[in-house]
């Protein structure tokens, strides 16, 4: 069976324009509801597929970071190409470094980094979560157990590299935290699996932004664009949104 590719989208709505970049291992599906929502008020926003991800787990695994943040700024050029002068960024995971290395590279509005990872003290988390994507991905293919367990013990034992260059990504953004003076919302999970939960403490006493909030949602997971509280969370970055000076 062919799994069907996902694709990047933009929403075009308002002159304000939100990036949004999805987790590790997944992809534009982790905040197409959140651009929906967005759109309805006025916000235009894009998401894009980063390399790799969308894809068979081989794909993922050939990729690196610095792939991936050329996929941001790429994005990021976009909505600028679009005409869009001022950009806000929302990163859910992967997705939040990535927001964080763009809030003090370029000129953004405003940052929302969403169940973030500051601390590589989850690589066995990572791990699971990686074979967790790359059995159910083959499963879709309509691959028979032992297939699927023979190419994931081959996966693992490829994947080392790309684990390894993650820490160091994570590591840098949290070097270069102090130099954030962009507003932020920072949004984190109480009943997150997935990463340190210290992490968004960390990133939230910081950055240096004279506007910043933290929200903790006490009934989501690691993925809070798509659990119980998504709507809750909506219109919590709206409202986070509509406090930036916006030129229009």
């Amino acid at each position: 069976m062919k799994v069907v590719q996902p694709k990047p989208f933009t929403f075009e709505a308002g002159p304000r324009a939100v990036l949004l970049l999805h987790g590790f291992t997944g992809h534009s599906a982790d905040v197409r509801m959140l651009g929906r929502y967005l759109e309805k008020q006025g916000y235009t926003s894009h998401a894009p597929i980063l390399r790799g991800h969308g894809a068979p787990p081989e794909e993922l695994i050939e990729t690196n970071p610095d792939q991936w943040w050329e996929d941001v700024q790429t994005a990021f050029n976009h909505l600028k190409d679009l005409g869009y002068e001022e950009i806000a960024v929302a990163g859910l995971s992967l997705g939040g470094v990535l927001s964080l290395r763009l809030a003090y590279s370029e000129k953004v509005k405003g940052v929302v980094p969403m169940c973030t990872p500051m601390f590589f003290d989850n690589e066995t988390q990572l791990t699971k979560g990686f074979q967790a994507f790359a059995k159910e991905y083959k499963q879709l293919e309509g691959k028979d157990e032992d297939t699927i367990r023979s190419e994931i013990d081959e996966l693992m034992e490829s994947s080392e590299e790309v684990f390894d260059r993650l820490e160091k990504l994570i590591t840098e953004v949290k070097e270069e935290i102090d130099t954030i003076y962009t507003p932020a919302y920072v949004v984190q999970a109480e009943k997150d699996e997935m990463i340190n939960k210290e992490s968004a403490n960390y990133i939230y006493e910081n950055i240096e932004s004279d506007q910043k909030d933290i929200k903790w949602y006490e009934e989501s997971g690691h993925v809070i664009t798509m659990g119980k509280e998504k709507e809750q969370l909506h219109e919590d970055i709206h409202q986070f949104l509509e406090q930036l000076d916006w030129k229009e």
